[in-house]
């Protein structure tokens, strides 16, 4: 793996959680760092998939924003219309 190393400013009291949580597993700073983004960056990913279905879901449906979509999610809990 090609790495490049690059400077960040983090809060005090941030630092000390990253310190501390490294050191309950083990981990340096950079390998704790490194796994959070992953991590990060993949959930972005994963919630821009879902958006990305759901965009999809609406135009099949005939929707065109979200406030008709939360209408359709209020009837169905509470069996009534708004």
């Amino acid at each position: 793996m090609q790495t490049q190393t690059f400077n960040i400013a983090l809060p005090k009291e941030l630092v000390k959680m990253v310190d501390r949580t490294a050191k309950k597993e083990y981990k340096n700073r950079s390998e704790l760092i490194r796994e959070a983004l992953r991590v990060y960056l993949k959930d972005q990913e994963d919630w821009e998939q879902i958006f990305q279905a759901g965009e999809v879901g609406m135009k099949k449906m005939g929707l065109k924003n979200e406030k008709q979509v939360d209408n359709i999610v209020y009837e169905f809990r509470h069996g009534r219309k708004l």
